[in-house]
């Protein structure tokens, strides 16, 4: 459901990026080039496709420390962000709506709401600012 919610937002003129937190290669095992699989795999899940969400790869972001990912966020001036580990929910600026993605586990993250499901997204991030 998760491409389906980004189109949804998208339509509604949420403008939307991915920031991620991803080392170049793996810190163990084999060399490869870890960016260009993520890509590699957004390519196939339609974000870059016109028929999908159309992005271009400007909207996609790899940092490689935690740290450079929580001020890409900030720098990007993002109202909303949702990601899968509390810590780094923790690490962003309260001006920021912080939401938890934790399908399977019960949480005890208490800065912001939680979330399941991708289809509970829109009701979360309420564009009252066209284009933020």
């Amino acid at each position: 459901g998760m491409l389906s919610a980004l189109i949804g937002l998208q339509s509604l003129g949420v403008e939307l990026v991915i920031v991620s937190h991803k080392t170049a290669t793996p810190f163990k095992g084999p060399a490869y080039d870890l960016h260009a699989a993520a890509r590699d795999w957004l390519t196939l899940q339609g974000f870059f496709s016109p028929e999908g969400l159309g992005w271009s790869q400007e909207q996609v972001f790899f940092e490689p420390t935690k740290e450079r990912k929580v001020q890409r966020i900030v720098a990007l001036g993002c109202t909303h962000y949702v990601d899968d580990l509390p810590e780094i929910l923790a690490m962003l600026p309260e001006t920021i709506k912080r939401i938890l993605y934790a399908p399977t586990a019960a949480s005890d993250w208490d800065g912001g709401p939680v979330m399941k499901t991708w289809e509970e997204l829109g009701a979360l991030v309420t564009p009252s600012h066209p284009g933020q």
